[in-house]
């Protein structure tokens, strides 16, 4: 406070200050420190939930550590660490390439080869031709622990086994073999080989795929000639696909064919016995009314016979005797024959012929 001179001329008095409580000092400075340990622990805490938390994608596998021992294999999710104990190693498992024998320019956003490399491609065949062999090793990690642990350098060493079990397959085939007819084989042994070797080595890492790129002569002199014969023996080998894939088309329709006509001579053949046993069944039936009744059978069969032949003929009946008629109606129209005339035997006459040949056999019976 600001101090007054008396109106007397005395001296001024002193300044008086008041002393805070220590009760309240004291109860303040706690609120303080309180809030100040509530903050720590927050921003703590926070640190503690962010640094701990971690997510596993699709493609990633993870390998949690304690103090430098292998806990725990965690895949796609999310998950907990202890900060500073814990350490996590992310792998991706996707398919990777690597090429043997050649660089590709994919580095450089383009495709296709940049450019051979001898001391990987060339080989040499049985028949002690060289070749340039390009592969493509397809792979992906399937052990997390064993590819990070295991070895220092997992891609190198599969390179190497790669190049081995490459240069070991290619020495068992002659140079046409390889580069025409049995790049199929090779593919698949060179793949066999590749996946014992990676099994032995432990080193976390499986084969996807082998395949071919190129194969050629180390000369530009042969090449074209190996490739005439390689396009030659692949034109022979579409001509025998096409020619088996005719036959398997064909085959079938001639087969279905053929049973068709089988079942239709069956068909036939069993139609054409049951009327030849019908004939017979009737013919005995027949024969067994003859057999008994002679003479009336005998004007049935001739009554039967006459109903399916004189619809079509013009006839002329004759109570007696048999008489020729003249066709007078090419007299008058001029034609060589217009018409005919049959005379037969009267039903009465064909009766009484057969009652004497009846008459007559039983004479004969009792003779």
């Amino acid at each position: 406070m600001r101090n007054k001179k008396d109106t007397n001329g005395s001296q001024p008095e002193m300044p008086h200050f008041d002393m805070p409580d220590p009760e309240k000092a004291k109860a303040g400075f706690g609120k303080v420190v309180k809030f100040i340990i509530a903050g720590a622990v927050l921003v703590g805490g926070f640190f503690v939930v962010n640094s701990g938390l971690y997510r596993v994608s699709e493609q990633e596998q993870a390998v949690v550590t304690r103090l430098g021992k292998v806990q725990d294999v965690k895949t796609a999710g999310m998950y907990f660490k202890i900060p500073l104990i814990d350490t996590v190693q992310k792998v991706r498992t996707t398919t990777y390439g690597m090429p043997i024998g050649y660089i590709t320019n994919e580095s450089y956003g383009e495709s296709g080869y940049a450019e051979n490399i001898p001391e990987q491609s060339l080989m040499i065949t049985s028949d002690f031709n060289f070749v340039n062999t390009d592969f493509y090793i397809e792979y992906r990690v399937s052990d997390p622990v064993s590819y990070l642990y295991n070895s220092r350098s997992p891609e190198d060493i599969l390179e190497n086994l790669a190049q081995a079990a490459i240069r070991t397959v290619v020495s068992n085939y002659n140079v046409d073999d390889v580069m025409t007819t049995s790049k199929n084989k090779v593919q698949s042994d060179v793949r066999d080989s590749l996946v014992s070797a990676l099994t032995n080595a432990d080193i976390g890492l499986e084969v996807v795929n082998v395949s071919i790129q190129d194969v050629e002569p180390p000369t530009k002199e042969v090449m074209s000639a190996f490739k005439a014969v390689e396009n030659a023996k692949q034109g022979s080998e579409t001509s025998i696909n096409n020619a088996n894939k005719y036959k398997s088309e064909q085959l079938p329709a001639a087969e279905a064919n053929a049973d068709k006509i089988v079942k239709a001579a069956e068909a036939k053949k069993e139609a054409r016995i049951a009327e030849a046993e019908g004939q017979v069944a009737r013919f005995n039936a027949m024969y067994e009314q003859y057999r008994l009744n002679p003479l009336i059978t005998k004007q049935r069969m001739f009554y039967e016979a006459m109903e399916d032949v004189l619809p079509d003929l013009k006839v002329i009946i004759d109570d007696g005797g048999t008489e020729t008629m003249l066709p007078l109606e090419s007299f008058t129209s001029g034609a060589s024959t217009a018409g005919y005339a049959a005379a037969i035997p009267s039903p009465s006459s064909y009766t009484d012929t057969e009652n004497e040949d009846h008459e007559t056999t039983e004479e004969d019976t009792n003779s």
